[in-house]
């Protein structure tokens, strides 16, 4: 219903970016530029200040951004507040997850979802949690779920579920035939992790503080960008590494891994992040109940 100039000039104000704003509105970039001219000629004004990296707000495109942030929210109030009248619940949902949780755990609750609500068109993006909290941030998603402590006290967390993280080796490993490790054992040996930024990565190393351990003491052999590379990894006895418990389900019931306790036991929670907006889609509010109400029914899903 909104002014599509307004709304594409929204959305690189919000992103403070041409290119992004692109991506997310699946417009080629000159589209994008077409249609901000268009708005800096109706106003007869620059919205934007460029330079050769960056673009930043005029005083008069911050105040074209204040008011339409207000005239999208009317909007959507008008459109779910009849929706609500009718009974209908639609839309679209943009949802992050990191790369445990979208791999391992959101696929079946997403499923059951839309065979409740056929009508809602889910739509997924998958990064590490840092990622998925910056697009929290930057309202690129209306709901995240992560693995990692967040730091934002703006923004609203509610834990979902417990995972417990555990110690995986091979079958042939020295570790193979005990049912728990200390970690001053476990590093005696190459250590395989996830890449920087990575929930997982992060609630390791605290854990590993914790104990007094420091990066020195840690065999370091190979850094990778998902859980199904650390497992190939260790099944081909590269090393050993910590993951969580949900994601090596499979391996386990084949035998090509192994997973030991950690002692003391390493747990960490999978939370909701969101915005504290004042309105909120219906269809992210009954997505919201039916995750908490999943999580209970299904301790050992999500």
């Amino acid at each position: 219903m909104a002014d599509r100039r307004l709304q594409v000039f929204h959305t690189v104000a919000r992103l403070l970016s041409f290119t992004k704003a692109a991506e997310t509105l699946h417009m080629t970039q000159p589209a994008v530029t077409f249609q901000v001219r268009q708005l800096e000629e109706h106003f007869n004004t620059r919205l934007f200040d460029r330079t050769h990296n960056r673009i930043s707000l005029t005083d008069a495109g911050q105040r074209v951004y204040e008011y339409a942030d207000r005239i999208f929210e009317l909007y959507s109030e008008l459109e779910h507040a009849v929706r609500e009248m009718t009974g209908d619940i639609s839309g679209v949902l943009m949802i992050g997850a990191s790369t445990t949780i979208a791999e391992y755990m959101l696929p079946a609750l997403l499923g059951d979802f839309k065979k409740k609500y056929p009508d809602v068109n889910v739509q997924l993006k998958v990064s590490n949690s840092d990622g998925i909290v910056h697009m929290v941030e930057n309202n690129v998603i209306d709901l995240g779920v992560v693995e990692s402590p967040v730091l934002n006290k703006n923004l609203v967390v509610e834990v979902c579920r417990i995972d417990q993280l555990v110690a995986v080796v091979s079958p042939q490993h020295p570790l193979a035939d005990r049912e728990a490790v200390l970690m001053k054992d476990l590093l005696e040996y190459p250590y395989i992790c996830r890449e920087e930024g990575s929930g997982t990565r992060e609630v390791i190393s605290e854990y590993m503080n914790e104990l007094g351990i420091n990066s020195n003491q840690v065999h370091l052999s190979m850094e990778l960008g998902s859980p199904e590379a650390i497992k190939g990894a260790v099944e081909a006895g590269m090393g050993v590494s910590i993951m969580s418990l949900a994601t090596v389900q499979k391996e386990l019931k084949l035998g090509t891994l192994v997973a030991l306790t950690l002692d003391p036991a390493l747990e960490r929670p999978f939370s909701f992040v969101h915005q504290k907006q004042k309105f909120r889609h219906r269809a992210m509010d009954e997505l919201l109940d039916f995750a908490r109400n999943y999580c209970k029914s299904h301790p050992e899903v999500v």
